[in-house]
C-alpha cells in the first residue's frame, strides 16, 4: 500500500462537501446502504485505505482501495457532482448504477455498492488487475487467433446475458473491456447502457468507429447494435484498428454505412467468416450472439475458462481473487 499519494489524489479525495442544493438531485440520504452479515452497512471514505490512481477521466478518477476492516481489495471510482451536473449526465450515472446493480456475470466488471458525500459519488467496483483491453492491445498491436477468439466468446456470453436482462450496452469498445486476474474480459463502462423493455432505441451515442450503420441513420435500434460492436472489435483485435476507421468523421460514417471491409492478408478465413457474417447491414441478419459462440473459427482457437465458483465470502459479500500486494 503506497503511503504516499499526489497532490491532485489528494485534492480529489479529500474536497470539502458543498452545501449546494443541487446535489440533493443525486441520490436519497438512506440510499447506498450493503447487506452485511445481517445488517445494512452505509459506507463512507474512512472505511477504506486509498492506494495508487487506476485512471482518470472528464469527471473525476479511479483508485486502488482496500476496505479497512477485511482487507479487500477493489477499485473506488470518485465522481464530481458539479462536474456531472454541468454535463447534464446524473441520470446517466443513476442508470449506471440501477443495471449494474442487477448484473452477475463473470465477464462483467462487478459493481459492489456506492455511496456519496455533498460533492462526490463514490462507486464501489471490482478492480481488474489486468487493466484496459486498449492498453493491452496498443502494447501488443494486435493480438493471435486464440486470444482474440477467446474474447469473442467472453464479449458473446457476457452479451447474451445482458440482452435477456433486457438491457443493451450500446459502447462496447477497447477501452471499456477490462482484463481480470487471468486474463478474462470484463464488461464495464455502462454509462450509456439502457434498460428496455422494448429494446428498441432512437438515441445517437457510443463512440465513432463502433457505431452501427441504423444508429448513424438515425433509425430506431436494439440488441443488435451490440452485435455489431462484436465484430468491429473483432477485426480490431486481430488488425490493431477498426475496419471503418478514415481520417474524417465524416468519412468513417460512409464506410460504416456501406459496410466498407476489407482484410489485410494475413487475418485467416474463419476470422473473416466470422467477422462478414457480423458486420451486415441488416441487423436482423448479423450472426446471433449465440452463433459466434459457436462459430467453428471460435470453437477451434477458444481457450476461455470459466472462473472457479467460491462458495466463501468476506466482508464485502464477494470473494476476493485480487493480491492485496497490488496496493
Amino acid at each position: 500500500m503506497k503511503k504516499q499519494l499526489s497532490s491532485s489524489c489528494i485534492s480529489l479525495l479529500t474536497a470539502k462537501g458543498s452545501s449546494s442544493p443541487t446535489s440533493k438531485k443525486f441520490l436519497s440520504k438512506n440510499e447506498g446502504g450493503l447487506e452485511l452479515k445481517g445488517t445494512l452497512k452505509m459506507w463512507c471514505l474512512d472505511d477504506f485505505q486509498i492506494g495508487r490512481p487506476l485512471g482518470k477521466g472528464r469527471f473525476g478518477a479511479v483508485y486502488l482501495a482496500r476496505e479497512q476492516k477485511s482487507h479487500f481489495i477493489l477499485a473506488l471510482k470518485v465522481l464530481f457532482k458539479s462536474a456531472l451536473e454541468k454535463a447534464q449526465l446524473e441520470h446517466q450515472l443513476r442508470r449506471e448504477i440501477e443495471i449494474l446493480s442487477h448484473l452477475r456475470h463473470p465477464n462483467i466488471l462487478r459493481f459492489y455498492n456506492y455511496f456519496h458525500d455533498r460533492t462526490r459519488v463514490f462507486l464501489m467496483l471490482e478492480y481488474a488487475p489486468r487493466g484496459e483491453l486498449y492498453k493491452e492491445l496498443q502494447r501488443c498491436k494486435c493480438f493471435d487467433e486464440t486470444r482474440t477468439a477467446t474474447y469473442m466468446e467472453e464479449i458473446s456470453d457476457a452479451l447474451i446475458y445482458c440482452h435477456a436482462q433486457r438491457v443493451i450496452h450500446r459502447d462496447i469498445k477497447p477501452e471499456n473491456l477490462l482484463l481480470g486476474l487471468r486474463g478474462e474480459l470484463k464488461l464495464a463502462d455502462f454509462g450509456w447502457s439502457v434498460h428496455a423493455p422494448s429494446l428498441r432505441r432512437t438515441t445517437l451515442c457510443g463512440t465513432t468507429d463502433y457505431l452501427a450503420p441504423e444508429m448513424i441513420d438515425g433509425r430506431p435500434h436494439d440488441e443488435n447494435v451490440d452485435v455489431w460492436c462484436v465484430g468491429v472489435l473483432c477485426y480490431e483485435c486481430l488488425v490493431g484498428s477498426a475496419p471503418f476507421d478514415a481520417p474524417t468523421r465524416l468519412e468513417t460514417f460512409r464506410r460504416i454505412k456501406e459496410v466498407r471491409l476489407v482484410f489485410p492478408v494475413w487475418v485467416p478465413d474463419g476470422a473473416k467468416d466470422l467477422i462478414s457474417k457480423i458486420l451486415n447491414h441488416t441487423p436482423s441478419l448479423r450472426l446471433p450472439l449465440k452463433e459466434i459462440m459457436e462459430h467453428p473459427w471460435v470453437k477451434c482457437k477458444s481457450r476461455r475458462i470459466l472462473p472457479p465458483v467460491h462458495k466463501d465470502v468476506n466482508a464485502c459479500g464477494v470473494h476476493n481473487a485480487a493480491d492485496s500486494a497490488a496496493m
